[in-house]
Parts: structure tokens; sequence; C-alpha cells
């Protein structure tokens, strides 16, 4: 990596939750010191290796292959080694932060994400940088479409660790006990000891693999099983309340108003059976 590129555009009024704002690659020798952004970025080192540091974190060294996340109006600081490093970077903003934020897809306390594939990285920067220099309405909406997939890309590549993913693979098949037994009422302790764990602990593993802890996560199968029988049956209201385990029509039409935002019935005439 030689020359330095960088490009910068002004995202579009319709762009939406995400636009990437800027681009560049560069072999970066210099220390980058206290400096804040109005935007979030992604700084991507192929080669080399120095150190990240910011108040959340204090200083970390840092080894390529990896990325880092840098969050708006935080002061950071960063620097390659004396040999330097090869490094991508990308400017982002928009609403679709909050939801990387929210699912800890990007972690202020944990920015730095070891890569183990970094070919399918590389491949994702440069395809966001080609549709930066294309300029046109279609380039940005498909740049942020490769900023997404960074991020998702990076975040599964974090979770890589083998004990991690055994982990993994041990919740997703619990959030599909309780997917199937969603109908069904929900013993939490017991659930919970049938699966070796206290409540405490498969409450926050269920949060965090779902984003919802394990009884707000059965209201919601519930909830869209609902939709599904109002919009493809004649049930009644009631019918349809015992159908997925709610026993009170009147508490399953106030719980699916506060939900939904109108009442079964006015769902059912929005999607008129054909």
């Amino acid at each position: 990596m030689k020359d330095a590129e960088a490009i910068y555009r002004t995202p579009l009024g319709a762009a939406g939750g995400l636009a990437v704002t800027g681009s560049g690659r560069q072999h970066a020798r210099r220390a980058v010191t206290d400096r804040k952004l109005p935007s979030f970025a992604v700084v991507l080192v192929e080669r080399g290796q120095g150190w990240l540091a910011t108040a959340a974190t204090g200083r970390m060294s840092l080894t390529g292959p990896a990325l880092f996340w840098l969050f708006p109006n935080r002061v950071h600081s960063y620097s390659p080694d004396e040999g330097g490093w090869d490094e991508r970077w990308a400017l982002f903003e928009g609403s679709f932060t909050r939801d990387f934020v929210r699912l800890r897809i990007i972690a202020e306390r944990h920015p730095v994400v070891a890569l183990h594939h970094l070919d399918e990285v590389v491949r994702l920067f440069g395809n966001l940088h080609a549709d930066l220099l294309d300029d046109t309405n279609l380039g940005q909406a498909s740049a942020a479409l490769m900023l997404h997939r960074i991020a998702i890309s990076a975040a599964k590549q974090a979770s890589g660790a083998a004990d991690r993913r055994q982990e993994r693979l041990d919740m997703a098949d619990i959030v599909e006990t309780l997917r199937r037994r969603a109908m069904q009422p929900l013993d939490l302790a017991a659930f919970a000891a049938e699966h070796g764990m206290s409540p405490a602990t498969l409450r926050r593993r269920f949060t965090l693999e779902t984003g919802l802890p394990p009884k707000a996560f059965q209201l919601r199968v519930r909830m869209d099983h609902a939709k599904q029988l109002l919009a493809t049956t004649d049930e009644k209201i009631e019918t349809v309340a015992a159908m997925i385990g709610l026993d009170d029509p009147f508490y399953f039409s106030r719980v699916f108003h506060d939900r939904e935002g109108c009442s079964p019935r006015e769902f059912r005439a929005r999607y008129p059976r054909v």
C-alpha cells in the first residue's frame, strides 16, 4: 500500500438509517493524538502493530490483522509502531448505529476485533470505497450496505473463539426450545434447571443471545403467532387468545394493542384473507 487515498461525502437527506461519509487507505506512520470525530469510524489494520487508547479502555496494544471502532465525540489516540501499518478506514453515521450498539455489534469498551478472515473484510472495504467513488444515490446506498456487512463480519469474528462458539450453539438450542414451547406456561426456574443453569444465568445469557429476556421473548412469539392466526383464519378473538396460551381475551387484546398499536380486530381488518 503506497499512496494514501481519501474520499469524503455529504450524506444524502434520504439516505436513511446508515450513511458512509468517508473512506480511505494508507500506510500510516504518524500517531493520531487526542482527537474527537463527529461521527463513528472503523479502522482496519491489515498489517503492522501499534496501540489504541480511549477513555473507556485505556491504552491497548494492537496487532494486525484487526479492526477497531471509534465513537463520536470521544477522545481517542492511536499510533502504529516505527514500521507503520497498512490501514483502511471509513466514517459513518445514522440511526442504525444505535442498533449496532444496542445489539452489541460494536462496543465502546471492546473496540478492537482480531480478524481471522482478513480477505473478506478487505473485500468489503474495497467495495465500500468503490461505491463512494461512484458518487450516486445507488453508490451511497451500496456503501452503507458494505459498512453494515463489515460490522456483521467483525461481530461474527469477535465471537469466534471455540468456547464462545460452543456457548452460542448451546444457547441457540435453548432459544429454539423456548420457541417451541412458547404457547405453554413458562416456569423460569424449572426451565433454567432443565438446562443446568440458575434462573439469573439463563436470563442473562438468553438476553445476550436474543436481545430479550425469556418471558418477553415468549410473549413476542405468542403475539407473532396470534397475528398469523388473525390474518389466516376466521377464529374468534377469544379462541385466538386461548390458542396462544392466554385464557383472558381482554388481557390478550390489551397486550396486543400495546405492542401493535391496534386491536386484534383492527389488525385482522388490515390483512383480509384472500
